[in-house]
């Protein structure tokens, strides 16, 4: 039995997380091993709880700890506008940005026939209702501008053309960009000069 069989299993579990590979997590798990009690310890915890109390808002899909997260029991959120993103770190960086003071709606990923991928898979529907139910006047669509992200932004305008403002995110985001990855000065200025659909 190897003396480091934990250790290797934290390495390659490490080395499955976005921007890690096999070397990164080797150093990471080092680095977490030297700094045991200030870090390890307290993130080997912090996991945990989270694990056990993480979930999705039930109304909008981001991430929190209630079944209805912080923003949409917001007062202070404008209740006309609702910013529609593929995932919770597209949320999560307009949210970075500051300049977008409406709700969210995130609809678990984008349209795609090759990965049979259609609107029932996605909170397509779920959006549907809410914007009658919530009377929405404008839906912002901060989708990827990639083909899923165009594809998807035109199957939903589709659905709610004639029932509400639709516009999306202009200038700043370049053809292929992710909004997780780019800047809080950019997202604020494609916020801003965003066009209707």
């Amino acid at each position: 039995m190897s003396s480091t069989r934990d250790i290797d299993a934290l390495i390659e579990l490490m080395a499955k997380l976005p921007g890690l590979g096999p070397r990164s997590a080797r150093r990471a798990v080092l680095h977490l091993i030297r700094k045991r009690a200030l870090l390890l310890t307290p993130l080997a915890d912090t996991m945990q709880t989270v694990a056990a109390t993480a979930r999705e808002c039930v109304n909008c899909g981001n991430v929190g700890t209630t079944d209805v997260c912080d923003i949409c029991t917001s007062e202070k959120r404008a209740t006309g506008e609702l910013c529609v993103v593929e995932d919770v770190a597209d949320l999560w960086a307009m949210e970075r940005s500051g300049v977008f003071k409406g709700r969210y709606h995130v609809l678990g990923g984008t349209l795609s026939a090759l990965d049979a991928v259609g609107p029932e898979e996605l909170r397509i529907p779920r959006l549907i209702d809410r914007v009658a139910a919530e009377g929405i006047t404008e839906v912002i669509l901060a989708l990827n501008a990639t083909i899923d992200g165009q594809t998807t932004a035109h199957y939903i305008a589709d659905r709610l053309e004639d029932r509400v403002r639709l516009t999306s995110l202009a200038q700043g985001v370049p053809i292929g960009g992710e909004l997780d990855y780019l800047d809080d000065g950019t997202i604020s200025a494609a916020m801003r000069a965003r066009k209707q659909i």
